[in-house]
């Protein structure tokens, strides 16, 4: 139903920007019960969606952003959902001129957390609410159930939570949203949440060529392969897609759709995003970095067609034990996704040190269980190791996640080491494991780096005996001073 806004502020919640994502989560919200203020650049998608939707729920029609405004009730509670950058800001910058102190703006979009940082402190000496809200889910999450990762203010939460909750996912009666924290916290942890799709996507990836390449599985042996899987611990929305994706057949070949799509990955930006963040908060998310890597990779179709037919070296025969081996593949995939996860859990608690957030990781493993695209059986898992210790160091030392990985341990080793032998590239898989015996290692060649650093630069080191830093005077008689 269309409200004529010349009745007054109806509405309890605006949407700006009707894209497809804009218009879903309009939706979400009128199918829930709430009245809706629609606003967007060009009137005709704002009128397609009435046009379209209009029967499932109260919607005011609006053509200003004067006349936006002033169609919501107070505090006025507007979701922005346009590009990220400066049409992000342009947005901003018009509402924040006809909105009054105490009103909230909501950024929905997937916003560089550090922008989130400066348009909250901006709006705040004005008066304003701002929320950078991460939303996870893609088209049908947004309109069915999203996960929800709102920062921000904690006040604007009173006004904001109830909405944002009610349509939201729920997995056993609990909201996959909650207050995340201050200022940009919300949209660090959906960046950081990003980049843990990236390497799940990119292990999943390695996994169907491993299954192809060195078992000569085709795409539908493949897709009853992860099917089975999808039903023990792997259960996941990526690895149940997965499935789906290779059943697919093509309407114009006759062949597996997957077959026929070029092997170029495409990204937009949030995995490079958090591999840049972690190296500015010197956290090691190996497995996410090689996962944007290899998009990276997989787009240098040039470069890639002239390295064709280089020397590959003597290789291995393939396992002659398929059952063993595609079980093996099983194993390393979880045990990879836990280091994934591990080290996506690692950064966030480094960003909340930094940014003085005060994040909770159970609560992240809660809202992440539903609605998005990283949900997967096992966050309840993580959520229980975090609920037991919050201070846990790494996600591997759960005692859960301990013994999972021990079980897999040999299967791991077994499947990077032949697909190395055969030549089967596993750039996710071997760094994850390598991260795994790094981490768990008693001691690292890092003691050498050190020696070298401070041979060219005095760079100093410390020891095992003593307290303290410490330089050798190399170009000198070689005697080790205090620094």
């Amino acid at each position: 139903m269309t409200i004529d806004n010349t009745e007054g502020a109806r509405a309890q919640i605006g949407v700006t920007g009707l894209a497809v994502m804009g218009s879903n989560i309009a939706r979400n919200f009128a199918r829930h019960g709430h009245t809706v203020a629609l606003h967007n650049r060009s009137i005709a998608k704002t009128d397609a969606l009435i046009e379209e939707h209009g029967s499932e729920g109260d919607f005011v029609r609006t053509e200003t952003i004067e006349e936006f405004v002033g169609a919501l009730q107070k505090p006025r509670r507007v979701l922005i959902m346009v590009k990220a950058g400066d049409p992000t800001d342009a947005v901003i910058e018009e509402l924040a001129a006809a909105m009054e102190p105490g009103d909230i703006i909501i950024d929905g979009g997937n916003a560089l957390y550090t922008d989130t940082i400066r348009r909250e402190a901006s709006l705040r000496e004005r008066g304003l609410h701002f929320v950078g809200a991460g939303i996870s889910g893609g088209e049908e999450g947004a309109l069915n159930g999203p996960s929800i990762m709102p920062g921000g203010p904690k006040e604007s939460y009173a006004a904001l939570g109830p909405l944002l909750e009610s349509i939201a996912a729920q997995v056993d009666g609990t909201p996959c949203c909650t207050h995340i924290g201050p200022d940009g916290s919300g949209h660090f942890v959906k960046m950081v949440h990003n980049g843990i799709e990236y390497a799940d996507m990119q292990l999943i990836g390695e996994a169907y060529n491993l299954l192809g390449s060195a078992l000569g599985y085709d795409a539908g042996k493949i897709a009853d392969v992860f099917t089975e899987w999808n039903g023990g611990d792997l259960e996941s929305y990526l690895v149940e897609i997965t499935a789906e994706v290779l059943r697919q057949t093509d309407a114009k070949t006759g062949k597996p759709l997957v077959d026929v799509i070029v092997d170029a990955a495409e990204q937009k930006g949030t995995g490079r995003w958090t591999v840049k963040s972690a190296l500015d908060l010197g956290v090691p998310v190996t497995g996410i970095a090689e996962a944007v890597f290899a998009r990276a990779l997989s787009g240098s179709r040039e470069q890639r067609k002239a390295a064709v037919g280089l020397a590959s070296g003597v290789l291995a025969d393939k396992p002659t034990d398929a059952a063993q081996f595609t079980e093996d593949i099983r194993q390393a995939l979880y045990a990879s996704k836990v280091v994934a996860y591990a080290q996506g859990f690692d950064q966030i608690a480094a960003g909340s040190a930094e940014y003085d957030w005060d994040l909770h990781p159970a609560d992240l493993a809660t809202i992440w269980r539903g609605g998005c695209i990283i949900r997967a059986r096992f966050l309840n898992r993580i959520k229980d190791a975090y609920d037991e210790n919050p201070k846990l160091p790494s996600l591997i030392l759960a005692p859960y996640f301990r013994d999972a990985i021990e079980t897999a341990i040999d299967s791991w080793r077994r499947v990077v080491s032949t697909a190395t032998l055969l030549g089967i590239p596993v750039p996710a898989f071997a760094s994850s494991l390598s991260y795994y015996d790094a981490l768990r290692a008693e001691r690292l060649p890092a003691a050498l780096t050190q020696g070298q650093r401070d041979f060219f630069g005095a760079h100093t080191y410390e020891r095992v005996d003593a307290e303290g830093k410490f330089h050798t005077l190399w170009s000198g008689d070689r005697s080790e001073v205090r620094a």
